[in-house]
């Protein structure tokens, strides 16, 4: 449950808590599940306060530094959790005499030796598949397929191959999980776990508000976020966001979750970035494929450009049923200039062509619904029901499988780009700007961008450090919190604000960089698009930068000033 069900960092804190429990005689395992019971209620307290006083407006304070140092840190704690895991597969397992294993030397040497082979295993295979639609096999539907859902498809191939291990070995290798049924009473005991919680000491009792705090805290940050990077205005939502509703649904869900003894699950998988864009492509595949129908059959009854266009237009609003968007008329406008292009002949130009140019007038709308948040609960129960089914996975597989969680999350991340920017030559960076690039490798300096490296690194270390200490560990999101008083009140006195505000700005406020290659033309008319209609003040920076830099380079003697 804590896999299927949760976020990262709930897994993390969970393993705190256990921890925690089973070196105290008070707690031990008999009242762990009662004590996280406690811890629960705490937090669902937390969150329903939190949702009442609108707490959400703080979110707004996070920038992207916080993101980033937070998202490495969960990185590198999955990985460290992976080779812990690795190593212990070499060790006798807690409670293994119970289960009738032996524990000989040829036992665990060879247990480990294939731990390392299948959870390296699915680590590669799994970060194979993220590549599948470019691969040169197999039909198109196939390659999706693979690429949407190869890390559990590797799962299944790696926990098949693990039974082709020969009987003479041992029947307990390689070592998997050990899940109680539904019907066990080490499973029937979670159902009743409420008549235990009054067992629980009261100073224990009061000290789960700490670790509470902790938990609120993290759902807070992470649903928040999550929802914020979900609902950017690129996407022209139509319903009004509803973070404190959120909050509160979370409060109550983490009440039930505790008084059923399980751990709570924030969802935050809706609320993904990724999620929504699914949905928008969805959304724009079904516009495009009903206006490509559209525009052949007048072209097969030879209908004017005009009439082409009432019937696209008709299909736009047609399948755009919801409320006007502000873009809606400027989609409209724009893709029948295009198609006015061939009215009287295409004067040389090439013709327009539904199948290749329709494409960049379609607009972006996102299918907005409740049902994929109605799924994920279903597909999150269905695990308790198929114990047996999951009891046939090694535990190794699972250890490749974090693993692959937490390289595939340092896709995208900046932090650890500028990392990795960190190590190209001077002579060799121009190769990054030759592709698409954040825009702050050409505004800032790279002696900005070296400090503020620098810092988060050292700031990351300290975090990292934090989750080192024995009791204090559980304390690891309190840094994250600081972050806000650190990016209002330290960084700006070591930064400049144009500097601070491309490096540090939220995803959706960055302008994306042009490959050097695209002309100075292309780079002076979009800039000063940009300051001319809405007055981005970015791009004026962006029209000064490039006169200052490409003006000299070609000799036009262009002035910034002007």
């Amino acid at each position: 449950m804590l896999i299927v069900g949760v976020a990262e960092p709930t897994i993390i804190m969970y393993t705190y808590l256990y921890n925690f429990s089973m070196e105290r005689p008070e707690l031990g395992k008999e009242l762990y599940l009662a004590w996280t019971s406690w811890v629960c209620l705490w937090t669902a307290v937390m969150l329903v306060l939190l949702a009442i006083f609108n707490a959400c407006v703080i979110i707004n304070r996070f920038t992207r530094i916080a993101g980033e140092l937070f998202g490495m840190l969960i990185t590198v704690l999955f990985l460290q959790e992976a080779i812990k895991g690795v190593v212990s597969e070499f060790h006798m397992p807690e409670g293994g005499e119970s289960h009738g294993e032996t524990h000989q030397f040829h036992w665990l040497y060879t247990n480990g030796l294939l731990a390392v082979i299948f959870s390296f295993g699915v680590l590669y295979t799994s970060l194979m598949t993220r590549n599948a639609r470019s691969w040169r096999y197999g039909t198109g539907w196939l390659r999706s397929l693979i690429a949407d859902y190869g890390v559990p498809l590797m799962v299944l191939v790696w926990t098949a191959l693990s039974y082709t291990v020969p009987r003479k070995v041992d029947s307990g290798v390689p070592r998997r999980l050990h899940c109680p049924l539904l019907w066990e009473p080490e499973s029937l005991y979670h159902w009743t776990v409420v008549k235990d919680m009054g067992r629980v000491p009261p100073l224990y009792i009061f000290a789960a508000i700490i670790p509470a705090s902790m938990i609120a805290g993290l759902y807070f940050f992470d649903h928040s976020v999550a929802s914020q990077l979900a609902q950017q205005k690129e996407f022209n939502l139509k319903k009004p966001s509803a973070y404190h509703w959120d909050i509160l649904i979370l409060g109550i869900t983490t009440f039930v979750c505790g008084l059923l003894g399980l751990p709570p699950s924030n969802g935050v998988l809706p609320q993904s970035p990724m999620h929504t864009k699914s949905l928008a492509v969805l959304n724009k595949q079904m516009i495009r494929k009903k206006m490509v129908k559209s525009v052949k059959e007048g072209m097969k009854q030879k209908a004017s450009q005009s009439e082409i266009y009432g019937r696209m237009e008709a299909v736009f609003i047609e399948l755009d049923a919801s409320p006007a968007h502000d873009s809606a008329d400027k989609e409209l406008r724009n893709l029948k200039e295009a198609m006015m292009k061939d009215e009287g002949g295409n004067n040389g130009k090439e013709k327009f062509d539904p199948e290749k140019h329709i494409d960049a007038y379609l607009p972006v709308r996102v299918n907005e619904q409740r049902m994929s948040n109605l799924l994920q609960s279903i597909l999150v129960a269905i695990p308790m029901f198929i114990v047996p089914v999951i009891r046939m996975i090694p535990t190794s597989v699972l250890w490749g499988y974090f693993a692959y969680m937490a390289i595939d999350s340092l896709e995208g991340c900046q932090f650890w780009e500028r990392i990795l920017l960190l190590f190209i030559t001077p002579s060799r960076r121009y190769k990054v700007l030759e592709t698409l690039h954040a825009s702050y490798l050409e505004l800032v300096p790279f002696k900005a961008i070296l400090l503020f490296t620098l810092f988060q690194i050292a700031y990351f270390i300290i975090c990292f450090g934090v989750t080192w200490i024995p009791l204090a560990g559980i304390l690891f999101p309190v840094p994250f919190f600081l972050l806000i008083s650190i990016r209002q009140h330290v960084l700006p006195k070591f930064f400049q604000p144009e500097h601070l505000q491309e490096l540090d700005a939220a995803e959706y406020e960055e302008i994306i960089g042009t490959p050097r290659k695209v002309s100075l033309q292309v780079h002076l008319s979009i800039g000063l698009f940009r300051v001319s209609t809405i007055g981005d003040t970015k791009a004026t920076y962006a029209c000064m930068h490039v006169c200052r830099n490409e003006g000299k380079r070609v000799g036009s003697g262009l002035d910034p000033s002007k």
